[in-house]
């Protein structure tokens, strides 16, 4: 069993909401990666977003695409990604760490590989952002076999039918878009997050994170009031970004990361303890 589910049980008796911040992995470089996700855990994430850099970032917004540009110029591939998971996991054997990319390194190295590299670096779920449920048989068999969750994202625009065909593939939680389009793009319509999670849950008992949109307190504390995490990508890389091209420097870099997850934190436990 990944470390997933035990952490959301954990969350729902203690009537909490995972803070899920999202990087990519060598961005700015591979020698902050660690300490960023060592100071996002002290700074109360529960589970940690990694996204491997892909030449083709398709569902990213220029935020996370000029990351990914970055990570790649810096030499960071899915192996040395998976290397900077297991340098993390020699100091932390509890938070969950989910792994996001697209099919194409994944598919290049083969399912049975990845699924074994992943598990024995430490990872606990995997998010594979265009690969559609009706061609994930091959790795749902490969990723169950080390007992890996497949998490599948579900957006405004996904019907009824084809929520409950990828709700029967899914596992871990599902990654509800909260926004059309790109990561980064517009604002976020609360009402319209919640009916679109209410026909989530009609299909499956899974946790729901909800991301896209999460830039700070507020926006995390209404939409904790209705998922079971909230996920801080573009807002969390933008942050990264700009705070170490002011000053090149990495600690106030890690600092800067650590404040905004902090305040999201705090935001979210204000808005479920009511």
């Amino acid at each position: 069993m990944s470390r997933l589910a035990p952490l959301f049980e954990k969350l729902k008796q203690e009537g909490r909401r995972a803070v899920i911040p999202y990087l990519v992995a060598g961005d700015p470089n591979e020698a902050l990666t660690v300490p960023l996700m060592h100071a996002l855990v002290d700074a109360g994430a529960d589970i940690i977003e990694v996204g491997v850099p892909f030449s083709d970032p398709m569902s990213e917004g220029p935020t996370i695409q000029k990351a990914h540009e970055r990570a790649l110029e810096g030499g960071t591939s899915l192996k040395s990604t998976l290397a900077l998971v297991e340098d993390f996991r020699s100091t932390n054997a509890t938070t969950p760490l989910v792994l996001m990319g697209y099919a194409n390194p994944l598919e290049r190295q083969g399912y049975a590989y990845v699924a074994d590299a992943c598990a024995d670096a430490g990872i606990d779920g995997l998010i594979t952002v265009d690969l559609p449920p009706e061609e994930v048989a091959a790795m749902n068999t490969e990723l169950q076999r080390r007992e890996l969750d497949n998490i599948f994202l579900i957006s405004p625009t996904t019907s009824d039918e084809r929520v409950a065909t990828i709700t029967q593939q899914a596992s871990g939680f599902i990654y509800y878009v909260a926004l059309k389009g790109v990561t980064g793009a517009g604002n976020l319509d609360t009402a319209a997050v919640e009916a679109h999670l209410a026909i989530i849950r009609a299909h499956s008992d899974l946790p729901v994170a909800v991301g896209f949109g999460i830039k700070d307190a507020e926006t995390a504390a209404t939409v904790a009031g209705c998922a079971d995490a909230v996920v801080v990508g573009s807002a969390m890389v933008d942050c990264i970004a700009a705070q170490y091209a002011r000053e090149s420097d990495p600690a106030a870099a890690t600092e800067a990361a650590h404040s905004l997850i902090s305040t999201i934190r705090t935001g979210v436990n204000l808005a479920t303890s009511k």
